[in-house]
């Protein structure tokens, strides 16, 4: 792929509200009318056949707050909690265990946050025994964590590895010290390589960094210094995500309103820097939305071969799993329902120690919206579309079914966003920023641009 160029205007025109379909219906539409006798229904028709398993723990604490953070943490520096936490993560994992078929194989588990190199090495290693006792790991399982080098310790990544964890994720942000500062997460350039040194002496065989572009005091100069750095130290993986500005949802974001926020044109410089810098010379493939990997990468391959899936942990190279997840917040995504545990760690807490399931919303997916999740999924990792063979697979006429969606794809190939041929559309290079614009075209769930829960698409 030759370097992709971003044109700014494009950009500005396209810049509206929108979901980024992890799921479709996306989140915004859970509900809580959903009965746990109507979803234990559909767990167990989930469960008559063997299809493999994504597993996901939400760790949720962290010691300190990141003040751009929208993740679902609790802030303590009792690092106590942690083993109450993971008990009571054995308790809710026991519950949904005979509700399994046992010759389902985990292919993926994922530890997110918060933090969870919050918890103690032992205690990773006892979350490590929890899950050995309930799941059988595939012998190509994918396993990820994501890590937090302020506070990790070489042991940590030991214990990982040893439960099972092959790839991990760090978030670096901005390497910056004044932007650091600002947002109230300091962690040097030292830091981070002290981390990816370890894990790449222990055997992971991915490594993936977070950057955020849109935070106070950075410029596109400033930036392009931390791209330098990023560069240098060669992730397999990055994610560049825009800061969604949010107070009304995280009202620690308030406090960034006091600190110098770039301009919208300064943070639209940004980001046309970092895909162009990134995608120069084949350093890495742009998969779309906010993720690059490097050509010879899992993801980046998956991609090519039209194997690409996305689901609630983002892009995913394991095609047909479901992800059953636990903790609090967790989301879990079958074919036909999807259900989130309670956000708080208390009400969580209470239910679990009950032996109830920790049910707080959940939606059950209807037959039309099989056919538009489908249709979303293959256009956001195969950027593009075969009509027939859409139609073959949905049981559908495609192009009838879509006609008027089809139509309103007419300004993005216009654009030269999109090539509209007969038979079918391929998405261009330049409209793999648009990913999330393009796809909603074939939403139904929208409202109103005004009346949007979602972030901005760019």
């Amino acid at each position: 792929m030759k370097t992709i160029n971003v044109d700014l205007d494009l950009v500005r025109k396209y810049n509206v509200a929108g979901p980024r379909y992890t799921s479709y219906p996306p989140a915004t539409k859970f509900t809580d009318t959903v009965t746990w006798e109507q979803l234990a229904a559909q767990i167990e028709s989930n469960n008559r056949t063997p299809r493999d398993l994504s597993v996901y723990f939400h760790i949720p604490f962290c010691e300190t707050l990141c003040w751009f953070c929208g993740c679902t943490t609790v802030i303590t520096l009792n690092h106590d909690k942690g083993m109450a936490y993971i008990e009571a993560l054995g308790r809710e994992v026991s519950r949904m265990a005979p509700m399994l078929n046992q010759n389902r194989k985990a292919v993926q588990l994922h530890f997110g946050g918060g933090s969870p190199t919050f918890l103690r090495p032992d205690e990773i290693r006892r979350l490590g025994e929890i899950i050995h006792k309930h799941f059988t790991f595939a012998p190509d399982i994918e396993a990820s964590v994501e890590v937090d080098p302020r506070r990790l310790t070489r042991e940590h990544m030991v214990a990982l590895k040893e439960i099972g964890f092959n790839r991990a994720s760090m978030g670096v942000q901005d390497f910056n010290p004044v932007v650091q500062q600002a947002i109230h997460r300091i962690q040097p350039r030292e830091m981070t390589q002290q981390a990816m040194d370890w894990m790449r002496e222990l055997g992971y065989n991915s490594i993936n960094l977070d950057l955020i572009y849109g935070l106070p005091h950075q410029t596109p100069a400033t930036f392009n210094e931390t791209l330098d750095a990023v560069l240098e130290m060669k992730p397999d993986r990055l994610a560049v995500f825009s800061y969604a500005h949010v107070p009304w949802i995280k009202p620690a974001q308030k406090i960034l309103e006091e600190k110098i926020l770039p301009t919208p044109e300064s943070k639209l410089e940004v980001l046309k820097l970092v895909i162009e810098r990134l995608t120069a010379n084949d350093q890495y493939v742009y998969i779309g939305m906010d993720h690059f990997a490097k050509p010879s990468d899992e993801l980046t391959i998956s991609q090519r071969e039209k194997k690409l899936q996305r689901n609630f942990q983002g892009y995913s190279t394991r095609a047909g799993s479901d992800i059953y997840a636990f903790g609090m917040s967790a989301v879990s995504q079958t074919p036909d329902v999807y259900w989130q545990n309670e956000k708080e760690l208390s009400k969580w807490q209470t239910a679990v120690d009950a032996g109830s399931v920790p049910l707080h919303k959940a939606y059950l997916v209807s037959d039309e919206d099989k056919i538009r999740r489908e249709t979303i999924m293959r256009t956001m990792c195969d950027l593009s579309l075969d009509y027939a063979a859409m139609s073959a697979k949905l049981g559908i006429n495609f192009e009838q079914h879509f006609a008027g969606e089809l139509t309103a794809l007419a300004p993005f190939a216009v654009d030269g966003l999109v090539k509209l041929k007969p038979g079918g559309l391929e998405v261009t290079d330049a409209g793999r920023l648009f990913i999330r614009n393009i796809a909603m075209c074939f939403d139904n769930t929208l409202g109103a641009p005004n009346e949007r829960r979602h972030s901005k698409t760019i």
